[in-house]
């Protein structure tokens, strides 16, 4: 039983071949720069790396030049398109159209371009994504995967904005989160390594990259999430301011003479920890600026890390006590520092890190942090997204 992932974006297609069999990845790569010049074509299979300049100029190029190199006869890892049984897609946001995975059909694509505008960077590309794997495989049943699913466990008193009721009913505006596939993949994975039930855990897990979110898991299932109606809200990010008075925001633009979709613009693309330090949204360069005396790195740094602390104090007042932290993603796996400073000063919660084993946390395996007389359990757990979304789309096509 073989899964095709296919995460699609404006001008990229990011792909993993799945055995669902053993759950490893047979084959992945990405389609850079697609309908841009100087596009590029990135392929890894059997330990190796094959990268290209290719002409494409649209995604159903990119779908054609996926499938080809799969079938390869020399570095291929499938001999027809016949072996790929499902492909799962990825969509950012599915407003309260789809509450669960859904399979891909001409009713649900009428759906799909009806919410398009929940997620204007991704939803579109993702819909572009999916026609094109339609027209090279059109008899292999398609499943959409969606970022939001996992929040919909999310009372209402959670997710509903206190705004006119009869707005909610007729737009939808409430906070359907992001992550989702991650937040859900760690949160079973650390109840797995623990070696508990995922019922009786308490569980806050915090997705920290470039775009960051902070979910309550209580028994499985996500009582609350940080990000809002769009993936704007919450921390600080790498360019997105996260929470704002949005006040501040029209003041701002009034005298900067913005529009609306420019200061939209603005707030997702040129603030977070980028604006505040001037230096970069990559954290790396933010750590080494701040190691040498900049201090606007340091303040981003440090905005970052207190939202990051600020969201698991209330979580753990949300679910009435905590019994595990995970860390994931790109800066939550691998920066020691964001870590320790985001746990500082919990210890009223039971909350104790172990610096010596937070700084030496070994890479690419779910690792203990906590201290020997913490009360709570801190896991750095390494997300698999792609996985979450080939198991939905087994589970959703019926397949195997």
């Amino acid at each position: 039983m073989k899964i095709l992932v296919i995460n699609s974006g404006s001008s990229s297609l990011k792909y993993q071949l799945i055995d669902m069999e053993t759950e490893s990845v047979l084959a992945k790569g990405n389609c850079e720069r697609i309908g841009i010049e100087n596009s590029n074509f990135i392929y890894k299979a059997h330990g190796k790396t094959i990268e290209q300049q290719v002409d494409m100029p649209n995604h159903n190029v990119a779908v054609q030049l996926v499938l080809k190199k799969l079938m390869d006869k020399d570095v291929g890892v499938i001999s027809s398109m016949s072996e790929i049984d499902g492909v799962g897609h990825r969509v950012v946001a599915s407003g309260e159209a789809f509450k669960k995975p859904t399979l891909v059909t001409p009713e649900s694509m009428e759906l799909m371009e009806e919410i398009k505008d929940l997620a204007p960077l991704h939803n579109p590309a993702a819909i572009v994504g999916i026609k094109a794997c339609l027209l090279e495989m059109p008899d292999t049943p398609m499943v959409l995967v969606f970022d939001t699913g996992f929040h919909f466990t999310m009372p209402d008193y959670a997710y509903m904005y206190a705004i006119d009721y009869a707005h909610y009913e007729k737009y939808k505006i409430r906070r359907y989160g992001a992550h989702g596939t991650s937040h859900k993949f760690v949160a079973q994975e650390a109840a797995k390594y623990l070696k508990k039930d995922l019922k009786s855990l308490k569980i806050i897990t915090c997705h920290l990259g470039n775009g960051s979110s902070i979910t309550a898991v209580n028994g499985g299932e996500c009582i609350d999430t940080s990000m809002g109606f769009t993936p704007l809200a919450g921390v600080p990010m790498g360019t997105r301011s996260g929470d704002i008075d949005y006040s501040a925001a029209e003041y701002l633009a009034k005298k900067e003479g913005l529009s609306v979709s420019e200061m939209l613009n603005y707030l997702n693309k040129k603030c977070g920890v980028l604006g505040v330090s001037g230096v970069s949204s990559d954290f790396r360069d933010l750590s080494n600026a701040a190691n040498n005396g900049n201090r606007r790195a340091e303040l981003a740094l440090n905005m970052f890390t207190y939202g990051v602390k600020k969201y698991i104090g209330a979580y753990a007042a949300a679910l009435n006590g905590v019994d595990v932290i995970v860390f994931t993603a790109g800066i939550g796996e691998n920066d020691d520092v964001v870590r320790s400073k985001s746990l500082q000063g919990m210890d009223y919660l039971g909350v104790k890190l172990d610096e010596k084993k937070n700084a030496s946390c070994p890479r690419g395996v779910i690792a203990e942090i906590q201290a020997k007389d913490s009360k709570v359990k801190i896991l750095v757990v390494p997300t698999n997204e792609e996985l979450v979304i080939a198991r939905e789309t087994m589970l959703e096509a019926k397949l195997g």
